[in-house]
């Protein structure tokens, strides 16, 4: 059996149905009850590998690789069309950070659900309440509407929320910039003790210089599929090595 924070993926696809444009709605019908394999998008084609408890792995590609896809997968928000997936532990998703949050509801609130949604109990969350919102540097303003927020107050919160639920694998997807330089550097002291207590973290990132960090491992998809899994030094030269022209 996985020990907590494992993820594994054996020939992972997931694949879209391509948009028809401004066409009027009987058209819309007509073409979905006649979709062909043509018509389909690969987001992720026959993707395959493991990540054991404590590995730190980076997943590279350029825009529209399928980085996004596959996290959304890894976290449970959709589906694999064919394949196998599965992941062993609590999952800490980093992943557009605040968009959960309702503008009408109070810090406080949505701190509450987005711990519940996150899967700690009610009990444990008023647990960690004021060392969520003492970290997050909210203050008093943890008691005002969302909607009072500047944008980084939020990703402050939500970050805050996120790292203090304990998770088996925690998963970075571009927000290692969180905040003013102070509160970065608390972020990266929270990952680096989440690093050192030996659990797993997938990390997305174009700031190689961060990544290079916190991980050991990377991965690189290119255009839904992967093309490199290896020491994470030779796939980002590998990966920066690429012909410009397929630089995005």
């Amino acid at each position: 059996m996985n020990g907590p924070g494992t993820i594994r993926l054996a020939g992972v696809s997931k694949y879209f149905y391509r948009l028809q444009g401004s066409a009027l709605l009987r058209k819309h019908v007509e073409s979905w009850i006649r979709r062909s394999r043509k018509e389909r998008f690969y987001a992720l084609q026959d993707v395959s590998f493991h990540i054991e408890p404590g590995e730190n792995v980076a997943l590279v590609g350029t825009n529209g690789a399928g980085k996004s896809t596959l996290l959304s997968l890894i976290c449970g928000l959709t589906e694999p069309d064919a394949g196998a997936l599965s992941v062993s532990g609590r999952i800490g998703p980093l992943l557009q950070l605040g968009a959960g949050f309702h503008q009408d509801l109070s810090g406080r609130e949505n701190l509450r659900l987005n711990a519940a949604l996150l899967g700690l109990t009610r009990k444990r969350t008023e647990e960690l309440t004021e060392r969520i919102v003492e970290f997050s540097g909210i203050g008093e303003f943890i008691d005002e509407p969302q909607r009072t927020y500047s944008s980084g107050m939020t990703m402050r919160l939500a970050f805050s929320v996120a790292v203090h639920m304990d998770p088996d694998i925690l998963i970075l997807d571009e927000v290692l910039a969180v905040g003013d330089h102070a509160f970065q550097a608390k972020c990266f002291d929270k990952i680096f003790e989440f690093k050192n207590s030996g659990k797993t973290m997938l990390c997305v990132s174009h700031a190689a210089g961060s990544i290079a960090q916190l991980c050991e491992r990377a991965l690189w998809l290119d255009r839904g599929e992967l093309v490199m899994d290896g020491p994470f030094a030779e796939v980002i030269d590998a990966y920066e090595s690429r012909p410009a022209l397929n630089r995005v």
